[in-house]
């Protein structure tokens, strides 16, 4: 078990409060960041390929020691790939769930050892719902809006043509967050939807460089 308490309104991360639909409340285990840290929510697909996978983890690493958190949704796939890049990288980490935040319901139940380690590493998972509440197919959509309205940026890894990853990519525009895309082959379908978002918009993410210039961070 760990301990998991009630955020006041005042300790919503990011800009979470200033969205459309703002949770009522939040649920947290753990440890927010600074005050100045910036959030970035990493998006991409469960079934992702090797490419998304290598890309995710040297972007991450490459933003080791700056005040930044990986913000993702504990699922498998990218977002397990994002937790545990910024667990090595040293970086703080919030996880967000489809479920409530006690042990016994943590899903996927694959990543209730990622969870603790999260927590044990000085991040943090958040939840709007109860502590108990079991993991429901209507409870992700509500989390991915937690995951774009507390980020001030995101990081869209793989989306193909028809992918939840897109929903999540849009509510970040509806609450006018700064949404990067990692490129892709042209002939690559999990590259599909990243192209689309980067057609209407999207800063198109190569490099670490190209990383640090869109969250306008600077190494010393």
């Amino acid at each position: 078990m760990w301990p998991i308490r009630q955020l006041a309104p005042n300790e919503f991360p990011g800009s979470l409060e200033h969205i459309p639909d703002p949770p009522k409340t939040l649920y947290i285990a753990g440890t927010l960041p600074p005050k100045d840290t910036r959030y970035l929510a990493v998006i991409g697909s469960r079934d992702h390929s090797e490419y998304a996978k290598r890309m995710t983890e040297g972007l991450i690493e490459g933003l080791s020691g700056l005040p930044v958190s990986i913000v993702s949704g504990l699922a498998r796939g990218i977002d397990g790939v994002a937790h545990e890049a910024a667990l090595r990288a040293g970086l703080h980490t919030i996880a967000i769930p489809g479920s409530g935040l006690d042990p016994r319901v943590i899903y996927p139940r694959r990543h209730l050892t990622l969870a603790g380690e999260i927590i044990k590493a000085g991040g943090a998972l958040i939840s709007e719902e109860r502590p108990l509440t079991t993991p429901k197919p209507y409870l992700f959509p509500k989390r991915n809006r937690i995951m774009a309205g507390m980020a001030d940026a995101g990081l869209v890894i793989e989306a193909k043509e028809r992918s939840g990853t897109l929903i999540t990519a849009r509510l970040a525009v509806d609450y006018n967050r700064d949404v990067l895309v990692l490129t892709h082959d042209a002939e690559s379908s999990g590259g599909v939807g990243c192209h689309r978002l980067i057609r209407d918009g999207a800063v198109p993410i190569r490099t670490i460089s190209d990383l640090l210039e869109a969250l306008m961070l600077d190494r010393v």
